[in-house]
């Protein structure tokens, strides 16, 4: 039997006020990472690190100096470290996001670090610019914690999954736009073009991709859970037998859903897991034709 103490759970209603407001904390040191790194392609360069402590951004720029910004979540500090020496750290606490918004500029500006971004959250219903978010303000420091903890368990089994395949792949990384976990492959071959979609779909979409990840859940899934993709999708990936027992297909979603619940209480969850990141990428790749034999080890 597996260890089971390395994937918590993560109950919604406890967690959800925390996810809220932990979510456009994490926007907005994402937009700032976003302002002080060169654009990569599909956005990589905004993406936040998993770490032994948190969530970190890549080395951030601003004229000569470099600075990381880490969400620790074991101490529960935002500590942002400069390469002049400086370092500011803000106690993570409940506090409104426009509260949260202001101390983070005040700070890099303390530190020589004059950074503006846009404002506007995105990739949610109804966004409230931070500056104005008086509505979402709370932190409960051992919910963050069991987020961070989920994290941590499933990169090693993404990362070793990832290890297999030579073709071009993604980083296993955090997107603070949709709060997910993900990692995606790609065939090498351009996919279909997609002339009314937004740039940050057409640039991620630009090429054919299975992806998979880790998400809080949203619409028809109101639960934390794993997702695997493709996109295009091939015919008949729907109908594809996939393991473990516990995933399905939600045509809602266009997606493999793997509930998290199902996975931390079987017998063996990094098992489960690596089944289900190899089955649904073996669908993918061999009903969309991918030259397998170019791109796996």
């Amino acid at each position: 039997m597996e260890n089971t103490a390395r994937w918590p759970a993560l109950p919604l209603d406890s967690w959800r006020d925390t996810y809220a407001t932990l979510h456009m904390w994490t926007q907005i040191v994402g937009k700032i990472t976003l302002a002080s790194t060169p654009r990569m392609n599909h956005f990589w360069n905004i993406a936040l690190q998993i770490t032994s402590r948190g969530l970190s951004t890549p080395t951030l720029t601003y004229g000569d100096l470099a600075f990381t910004m880490v969400f620790d979540f074991i101490r529960h500090q935002l500590v942002i470290e400069c390469s002049n020496g400086k370092t500011e750290m803000i106690g993570l606490e409940p506090m409104t996001v426009a509260e949260f918004y202001r101390v983070v500029l005040d700070r890099l500006d303390r530190m020589g670090i004059n950074v503006r971004i846009w404002p506007m959250p995105v990739e949610i219903p109804d966004p409230i610019r931070f500056d104005k978010d008086v509505i979402h303000h709370s932190y409960n420091p051992e919910s963050a914690n069991g987020f961070w903890s989920i994290l941590i368990s499933i990169k090693p089994v993404f990362e070793a999954f990832r290890c297999k395949f030579i073709g071009k792949s993604s980083p296993v990384h955090f997107f603070w736009g949709s709060f997910d976990l993900a990692s995606t492959r790609f065939s090498g071959r351009p996919a279909p073009d997609r002339p009314n979609a937004d740039p940050i779909t057409k640039e991620s979409y630009s090429h054919e991709v299975i992806s998979h990840g880790f998400w809080l859940g949203s619409g028809v899934i109101q639960e934390p859970a794993f997702y695997a993709y493709a996109a295009p999708e091939p015919p008949g990936f729907n109908r594809a037998p996939v393991k473990p027992k516990a995933a399905f297909y939600s045509k809602d979603m266009s997606e493999f859903i793997l509930p998290y619940g199902a996975v931390r209480t079987s017998g063996s969850p990094q098992a489960d897991l690596n089944a289900f990141l190899e089955s649904t990428y073996n669908a993918g790749a061999d009903l969309g034709k991918w030259d397998r034999s170019t791109l796996e080890r």
